[in-house]
């Protein structure tokens, strides 16, 4: 039936119309008042925050004229998207572009390859976490799934302060650990959680119910009590139906699940969404925020409470329990490449965080533009330069990345240019448990037994994956699309912004011969100041004369 239904869509393509969506952000600094809580300034677009969703069909290419009137750079990814053939659209700064300088503008051409559920934010200095975010959703034209109707809900966690203040806190000179936890407000559909407005169904209707999770560091559980949830999408890959009570999102993740309204409408129903975070204190009305919405039948009818059962009583989503519609196995392994989630306290006494050897800072040139100029030596990782921690895989190349968590709090690993299939997860052998494991006041035999879990049949593929605490998780990809790929965490500013990511280069050799980078953005490079061609300073071979000093790892610390 699969292979029936995508030789349909293949010939049905043929008769569809694709579209260019032009869309404007003019993006400003914005006084706001979201949370009901604080004023502060936030990021916005066209004046506003929230920024609305944005849509187009399958098929469709987005044409987003982003004019920055900020005063620093700026730059849009699209979070999901592969961009084959066009990694310069992935938006990441000072990896694939320069980013936009304050009162310039770039048209995003983002081609709608892949239906599924997206969203669009701004990738430089983790402005993201200051408001620079939207849903993405590029509908199906041709679904594999039936229903009457798609329900929308996004979900942020929203901080008083903004990330420069946060970064230069947690960057700061001489801390001996993690500053001190600021507790975030939930915000469902832009604005307070408390302020939800109801859901709206009909008797007998079948809902296509999509959640975002576009929070910068806190998870979010999803249920709909009295009602059964069919996941049908993670992270834009469609699946097999799962069915569940509900799903954890960890920051950027997405899920698609149907929902069957009942026959009669007598009763209203009360969906849940319970914001926290295992890896700050526990303070009742702060940690976890519990917001509760209406899934309203008839404006009049009384709300059917269900009986309170306990998390653990609960069907919640798995990736290893999912399984791709495209019934694609498992990748063979060519090559491992093993990145472990480290903090990393250099001898100033900094709190860096790392993947592989060393955290990521930015290349004084994109590492794009590396790829593009150093002829065979781009396929020598060292001319990326140490900080961008680059790995180079060759076209076609099934990478399996054992991915190592030792610490006591989870993380949220997204990678760029496409997705990954999740293979297994396990527990980190104990001698590599970082000394002390987090949470604070945390043990070694505090530790919980975590099984060895791996796919079966056809594994689920997603961009996005949570790594639990003191587990592993093994995922696998190909390089089939040459390009420049940030990997990291998204927990921002905390990880990422610290320095949790890695840089996965594929097939420069193929990007050489087949890759045109618009003028425009080297342009926009050179009047910055920014050089275009060279290893990761300018230079040429392995000169890296000009290259900020590396941080140096404090001997016999003990980073948490």
């Amino acid at each position: 039936m699969n292979i029936l239904f995508f030789i349909s869509l293949v010939l049905l393509g043929h008769v569809c119309v694709a579209e260019y969506v032009k869309l404007t952000w003019n993006i400003t600094y914005v006084d706001t008042f979201r949370d009901g809580i604080v004023h502060r300034r936030a990021k916005g677009v066209n004046g506003q925050v929230p920024v609305p969703p944005v849509y187009i069909n399958q098929g469709d290419t987005l044409l987003l004229t982003v004019h920055n009137n900020l005063d620093m750079p700026t730059s849009i990814h699209s979070h999901g998207l592969r961009h084959d053939g066009a990694t310069f659209m992935d938006g990441a700064a000072m990896v694939t572009q320069c980013g936009i300088p304050p009162g310039e503008s770039f048209t995003y051409e983002i081609y709608g390859a892949q239906a599924g559920s997206y969203w669009l934010h701004g990738h430089r200095k983790d402005d993201v976490a200051d408001g620079l975010r939207a849903p993405f959703i590029i509908r199906d034209r041709y679904s594999p799934y039936e229903y009457d109707e798609e329900v929308l809900i996004y979900l942020e966690d929203w901080y008083p302060t903004e990330v420069p203040a946060k970064m230069a806190e947690i960057l700061a000179p001489g801390s001996i650990g993690p500053p001190a936890p600021t507790f975030a407000t939930g915000l469902v559909n832009g604005f307070n959680g408390n302020d939800s407005r109801p859901i709206q169904f009909v008797a007998g209707k079948r809902y296509r119910i999509r959640v975002i999770s576009m929070s910068s560091t806190m998870y979010w559980r999803f249920t709909t009590p009295g009602h059964k949830m069919e996941i049908i999408e993670a992270d834009g890959i469609t699946s097999e139906p799962c069915e569940v009570d509900g799903f954890t999102l960890a920051p950027a993740q997405r899920y698609s699940a149907i929902v069957t309204a009942h026959e009669s409408s007598d009763f209203n129903f009360i969906y849940n969404c319970t914001m926290y975070a295992d890896f700050i204190p526990f303070i009742p009305g702060l940690n976890p925020r519990i917001y509760t919405g209406l899934i309203e039948y008839r404006q009049d009818a009384p709300i059917k409470h269900m009986e309170i059962v306990g998390d653990d009583q609960l069907v919640w989503a798995d990736d290893l329990n999912m399984h791709a519609l495209n019934g694609e196995p498992a990748l063979p392994m060519d090559r491992q490449v093993v990145l472990e989630t480290r903090a990393f306290i250099s001898t100033e006494r900094i709190n860096f965080r790392k993947l592989g050897s060393l955290p990521y800072t930015e290349p004084l040139v994109p590492s794009l533009f590396t790829a593009m100029s150093m002829g065979e030596q781009a396929m020598d990782p060292r001319v990326y330069g140490p900080q961008a921690q680059a790995y180079v895989i060759p076209l076609n190349q099934s990478v399996e990345i054992l991915l190592k968590n030792p610490q006591g709090q989870p993380h949220s690993q997204h990678q760029h240019g496409g997705w990954f299939q999740i293979i297994e997860r396990g527990p980190v052998d104990r001698s590599e448990l970082e000394q002390p494991p987090l949470p604070l006041n945390f043990s070694l035999a505090d530790v919980p037994f975590i099984p060895v879990q791996r796919y079966t049949g056809v594994p689920m593929s997603r961009d996005t994956v949570d790594v639990p605490p003191f587990s592993y998780v093994k995922l696998r990809f190909r390089g089939d699309n040459p390009g420049v790929h940030l990997h990291h965490c998204h927990l921002n500013p905390t990880h990422s912004g610290a320095g949790l990511s890695i840089t996965f280069v594929v097939a420069p050799d193929v990007l050489q011969k087949t890759l045109r980078i618009p003028d425009e953005l080297y342009e926009m490079c050179a009047r910055q100041g920014i050089k275009t061609e060279g290893n990761a300073v300018g230079n040429w071979g392995l000169d890296f004369t000009g290259l900020p000093t590396v941080p140096v790892e404090l001997v016999g610390s003990s980073p948490r």
